[in-house]
């Protein structure tokens, strides 16, 4: 009896569960809300004390993980690639409890030696793709190209299309090729196709070693700058802030289907520690005043 009683529970517990688009047998997928950065360039012609002083303060925010856009070393020679790595894996070493994912540009890839170098130190084979709770990511590789190639679409397409559900979705790629159509007023190009038909949210890059973001049909195009790579000659002229040349790495908080950028610029000299919204950097620069971000802000207390 008490059996048979047991089982009818089971059963309208499950009738329950279905009743409220719920599946006993299925989990759910994880709702978002976690942390990560993004790390600009570190090369060509680094400044390896800007590179650390970024890592520490990326250290106290604490982010799940860390994904750059590319330039970790610097490159060029086949002879002097290992060496090149050995130089930068301390401060890699330092902050290995921040799982780290790297894009691979042009200072890293540009040979076939170079491309084995890349995908030991980076611990996967370029493209690739990964899940962080119900977040999707992609990185992409044209680092020896200005496009991307047909293997690329393919594989994005591929993938995306495996993981339709999944939100938001973000696209890593170093060389920012996306910046002239865009400028231009076309969207009809096949990054930009394959991210609106499905469902894309932001493609982020490098290269330029200078901040921009523009949006097109639903999409946000990001472009980090520097987080290391020497920014000397421009950093004379503080006009030159509001053309993105600062040292600074991005704070992104995911939350449901939707993620903030925060910009955070170095603090202390060569950097003044402005923070704003990326949101707040139009196609054509900042919407805000560049010698003080918070004077936008009117707090209630």
């Amino acid at each position: 009896m008490r059996r048979k009683f047991g089982r009818l529970i089971l059963v309208l517990l499950a009738f329950l569960l279905l009743g409220l688009g719920l599946s006993p047998s299925a989990p759910q997928a994880p709702a978002n809300d976690f942390h990560f950065s993004i790390l600009g360039d570190r090369t060509g012609s680094a400044a390896p004390e800007i590179y650390g002083r970024i890592w520490r303060e990326i250290d106290m925010l604490g982010p799940a993980f860390v994904i750059n856009v590319g330039d970790t070393i610097q490159g060029g020679r086949d002879e002097r690639a290992e060496s090149d790595w050995q130089q930068v894996l301390p401060a890699l070493e330092r902050y290995r409890r921040y799982p780290l994912f790297l894009v691979p540009g042009n200072h890293d890839i540009w040979s076939e030696h170079s491309r084995r170098l890349f995908e030991k130190y980076a611990g996967r084979k370029v493209p690739y793709s990964f899940d962080y709770q119900n977040a999707h990511f992609v990185v992409l590789d044209n680092s020896q190209t200005t496009t991307l190639g047909d293997d690329q679409h393919e594989f994005l397409e591929r993938d995306l299309r495996a993981h339709r559900n999944r939100r938001p979705k973000f696209v890593f790629l170093h060389k920012p090729y996306w910046l002239a159509p865009l400028r231009l007023g076309s969207g009809e190009f096949r990054l930009h196709q394959l991210a609106r038909e499905y469902g894309v949210d932001y493609v982020i890059s490098g290269h330029t070693h200078n901040f921009a973001r523009m949006t097109r049909d639903g999409v946000t195009y990001i472009i980090v700058g520097s987080s290391g790579a020497n920014l000397a000659r421009y950093l004379s002229d503080p006009a030159n802030f509001s053309r993105g040349f600062f040292y600074h790495h991005v704070w992104v908080h995911v939350k449901g289907t939707e993620a903030r950028f925060t910009v955070k610029e170095l603090s202390g000299s060569p950097g003044q520690g402005r923070m704003f919204r990326a949101e707040d950097w139009g196609p054509d620069g900042p919407q805000f005043d560049p010698e003080d971000p918070a004077r936008k802000d009117r707090p209630e207390t």
